[in-house]
Formats: structure tokens, sequence, C-alpha cells
């Protein structure tokens, strides 16, 4: 039975320092691939590079508020947002989600969106689109195989985590979600999933072959987080 899958492709994929045109081009066809057996997609963009690059050069040019900084990242997850909806051709609805609250009737089989406000990440915009659209899934791939017990590169003790209730995850990220902090998901964002009874698989989104089996419900590595 076809599937309505939610992704949220990570800034740090899409743009870790220029345009990583081998991983979308590869993404591409495995989504073409999946969309020819029925599926859709609904594709959420992160900055990346490109979304800290423009928010040095403001810092170096005036004082901006966060406010202002946090709407100088999301217009990059826009700009990465139209790459990936245009990279789609025909098979993508012609519009950039901006408001992850208010749904879109699509008849195309991919729909992508980017951010949405300040004090709000693309992890809430995920959970939120996934909420409208009544999914219980959200596939987050970023640059990492598995959520840690602590971050791995400042303690030689952290372990991987393959599968942890929110509570849990939730001890370990906190409450509170900033901009600056590097959390694998947003603590608000989670907050959100768990009172909704959702599902987050935190994976490698470099890994396709992984992501592939992710999508056909096969063994793979990454982090499940759930009730």
């Amino acid at each position: 039975m076809p599937k309505t899958f939610i992704i949220s492709v990570g800034g740090s994929i899409i743009n870790p320092g220029e345009v990583n045109v081998k991983f979308l081009k590869d993404f591409r066809k495995l989504i073409l691939a999946e969309v020819k057996k029925g599926n859709k997609f609904i594709l959420i963009s992160g900055g990346g590079r490109l979304c800290r690059q423009y928010q040095e050069a403001l810092s170096k040019i005036v004082k901006p508020t966060s406010e202002e900084l946090d709407w100088m990242g999301i217009a990059t997850t826009w700009t990465n947002a139209d790459l990936v909806r245009l990279m789609f051709g025909k098979a993508a609805n012609r519009n950039v989600i901006k408001d992850p609250n208010r749904k879109v009737a699509f008849k195309e089989k991919v729909l992508v969106a980017g951010g949405w406000m300040p004090g709000r990440s693309t992890d809430d915009d995920a959970v939120r689109l996934a909420k409208i659209y009544g999914s219980k899934t959200i596939i987050n791939l970023s640059n990492i195989n598995y959520v840690y017990t602590k971050d791995p590169r400042k303690f030689s003790d952290a372990e991987p985590v393959k599968e942890i209730t929110w509570k849990d995850f939730r001890k370990i990220v906190g409450n509170k979600w900033d901009p600056g902090k590097n959390a694998p998901f947003d603590p608000t964002a989670a907050k959100t999933a768990q009172q909704n009874g959702m599902k987050v698989i935190i994976a490698n989104g470099k890994n396709l072959k992984n992501l592939k089996n992710i999508l056909e419900g096969k063994k793979s590595i990454g982090t499940v987080i759930n009730n």
C-alpha cells in the first residue's frame, strides 16, 4: 500500500560547505524510484553551511538581533528547499511550504518545505507537517549514524543508542531549543512528537542504501525514538 513519508533533510547534507551535488543526484534517484511505487514524500530542507555563512556575514556587518539571525537562517532553508523542489521537476509541487500549520492538497508526489518562523527549527516543522498529514513517523537525515549518550567528539565513553523512549531522549537533549545547540533533534519538537505518539528515526543521510532499507521497513542503521 502506498505511503506518505515525512523526511527532514539536514542542511549539513545538502550543503556541508558547498552544495552536495552527488548526494542530491543520488537522493533524487532514490525518491523517484519510490514515487514510481506510488509513494509520496514531504521533504523538509535545512540550511546547513549556507545558513551559517549568511548569519556570520550579517554579524560582521551589523549587530543583528537573535530574531534577525533566525530570519536569515530561515531564508537559507527556503533557498535549499527551492533547489530540492526544482530538481524533482513536475514530480514536485511548485511551491515551497513556509507554514507547516497549513495543509496543502497536492496532487504531485513530492512536497518540499523550508523553515517557518524565528524560534522554530526545521525539526519542529517536520513534526507539525507530520501531524497535519496524519503521519506517525518522521525520518530525520543528518550526518550521524546514531544518537549518542554524550557528545562523541568530547567524550570517549559516549555510546550509540539504537532505540530510546522520548522520556529518556529528552533527558539527554533537555527541554529548550537553542539555535546554536548541536542537538540531534530539537527538544521542543521532541516534546510535541512525544505528545502525539510519533516515532522519529535519526539516520545518516549520506547512506542512501540505508535510507532505502528504512523506507522498505527492512533492518537499518539509526536511532529509533518513540513512546
